[in-house]
């Protein structure tokens, strides 16, 4: 009875056809075909409250990881959206301080759809070429926004996609293709440079006590393999060897979460891991990749946040076609992708950097995917700098960007937590184009851990006050 009044609730809330709305128009959605066969689906809210005007305000994309998992699902009712799954309101929606504009991309994911397998893409190039007919046929078709700032926000996946976009997006509002104000690009607990994540596992959980020496030889040595299979230009080999040291990982320290080493998984998410609800198949012996499919795909189509998309999320949209399931290609976007899984883009983050756009890195403290130490053994004490190096800096160092050395010898700031102001909740430094921030007490997905503090860097890279 609960579920139902809070779903009445929401169709109250939000209910009604888009275009019967008073303009501006709380929020709106809707399809674009960005090729032949491929569907993608969109969904924008508009900024409001005390904040001001959505003209007031920037316009955020936000690119969900995975590949594979739903902007406008986990996203939006998960992390950033104005009510979470509960139909509840989210005290620190980012509505707050900016219009958000969540996209099911790529093409399969949540309600975006296609009509054959040969329409998945394959790599972020592909990625990206569908990204620039959806925003150009957005700002076509949402002229109020062709001035006002426009971020794209991200975070795992979602963060190299997004990268390969705003380099693309940067071409097209140069040609003239895209009419937008595009002010900046921010990655979060992005897989930029694979490699240098899977390098970092073992000393990470070795310098958290949650690996013994022993545990953490084999943590290397089947990291070590993943390297191997990298330099030889083998990346879906090395995708599967992924899956394998995460498979290591797991036996060793009794299941860690690696979305966040402090924090259990979930019931909601072990049932859904463990394959029940629209994604779950039998797994007794699943090779490689479908195991990874289970680990960070799955997770982001709980059963529970499965029941309200496909509820009534999908009877207040009315559009989704009947033959579509929210996240019913999910395992397939996974399994096109594959080959581009293990990539690193770090040449594509120095291209924004050339081009003076403005790039933000962030990442959380407690986050195993994307970790926050050294690359071997040794870092664990000291690096050649004479500090701690984190997996995310390391690809940061690697930047051919003419201003990294002054940007390395800054000293980072310390930010209040704004949900208990009496303590610290991150630390960042910034230069010319350049800013990173380390959010504390945060896991893989920072929004749904520090909420307030995500909300509020939202705030700086956007420059509001």
């Amino acid at each position: 009875m609960e579920a139902l009044r809070a779903a009445a609730a929401l169709l109250l809330l939000l209910g009604g056809s888009v275009c019967a709305r008073a303009a501006p128009p709380a929020e709106a959605w809707g399809y674009v075909d960005v090729r032949q066969g491929a569907h993608m689906f969109w969904w924008l809210y508009y900024a409001g409250g005390s904040e001001g005007s959505f003209k007031q305000l920037p316009l955020v994309m936000w690119l969900q990881g995975g590949p594979g998992g739903s902007s406008c699902g986990f996203g939006n009712f998960e992390e950033i959206g104005p009510l979470d799954r509960d139909l509840k309101p989210r005290n620190t929606t980012w509505v707050q301080a900016a219009s958000v504009l969540f996209v099911d991309n790529p093409v399969g994911t949540g309600f975006s759809y296609t009509d054959s397998n040969e329409a998945f893409t394959r790599d972020v190039a592909m990625v990206a070429a569908d990204m620039m007919v959806l925003l150009s046929n957005f700002f076509s078709s949402k002229t109020e926004f062709q001035g006002i700032p426009f971020y794209i926000f991200s975070e795992s996946y979602g963060g190299k996609m997004a990268a390969a976009i705003a380099v693309e997006l940067t071409k097209a509002v140069s040609q003239g293709k895209v009419k937008c104000n595009f002010a900046g690009v921010a990655l979060g607990d992005s897989w930029i440079s694979p490699l240098d994540s899977v390098l970092t596992w073992g000393p990470y959980l070795y310098s958290t006590s949650l690996l013994d020496d022993t545990g953490l030889g084999e943590v290397s040595k089947a990291a070590t393999a993943v390297e191997q299979a990298v330099k030889e230009g083998n990346f879906i080999r090395a995708t599967e060897l992924w899956s394998e040291t995460e498979t290591v990982i797991e036996q060793n320290t009794n299941g860690v979460n690696f979305y966040n080493i402090l924090t259990q998984a979930s019931n909601d998410k072990a049932r859904s891991v463990a394959g029940t609800g629209h994604l779950g198949k039998a797994c007794a012996a699943c090779p490689s990749t479908a195991l990874l499919r289970h680990r960070h795909v799955r997770p982001l189509h709980q059963q529970s946040l499965s029941q309200l998309m496909n509820g009534p999320i999908r009877k207040k949209l009315g559009i989704i076609p009947q033959n579509v399931t929210w996240g019913g290609q999910a395992d397939e976007v996974f399994d096109s992708m594959k080959g581009d899984f293990m990539k690193p883009v770090v040449d594509i983050v120095d291209q924004l950097l050339a081009a003076e756009i403005n790039v933000t890195v962030y990442n959380g403290q407690l986050d195993l995917i994307v970790d926050t130490i050294g690359k071997s053994h040794d870092f664990l004490y000291l690096s050649t700098c004479g500090c701690l190096t984190t997996g995310q800096e390391q690809w940061v160092k690697k930047l051919k960007w003419a201003g990294l050395p002054k940007f390395n010898l800054l000293k980072w700031s310390p930010l209040k937590d704004p949900a208990s102001p009496e303590r610290t909740g991150a630390f960042y430094k910034s230069y010319k184009n350049f800013a990173f921030y380390w959010i504390l007490r945060a896991g893989h997905m920072i929004p749904s851990d520090q909420g307030s503090m995500a909300l509020k860097m939202l705030r700086m890279v956007t420059q509001q006050k």
